[in-house]
């Protein structure tokens, strides 16, 4: 099934996320870390959106935006909404 588009506004307070990590293979967890480093990059250089489908408890859904900052435990976009790590199922850069 196709991930369902969702506006960054729509995130914070609406959207419940999974406990734990949507990813098994700790090779596959890795190659999102990198791939959301380099979305952060993107972002703050050249104000580059970035595709994220990632999962809720209502399934996949997917934003298209800048991503801000990377951490190990989650991802911040602009105007402060977060996304968890652990929620990310791909990025396309």
């Amino acid at each position: 099934m196709e991930p369902l588009f969702i506006n960054k506004e729509e995130i914070m307070g609406k959207v419940h996320f999974p406990q734990s990590d949507v990813l098994i293979r700790p090779e596959d967890m890795l190659e999102r870390f990198k791939r959301l480093e380099r979305a952060m990059l993107l972002g703050n250089a050249y104000k580059g959106k970035t595709r994220i489908i990632f999962n809720t408890d209502d399934g996949d859904r997917v934003v298209e935006t800048t991503v801000w900052a990377t951490t190990e435990r989650s991802i911040q976009l602009k105007g402060g909404v977060s996304i968890p790590v652990r929620a990310i199922r791909e990025v396309i850069l």
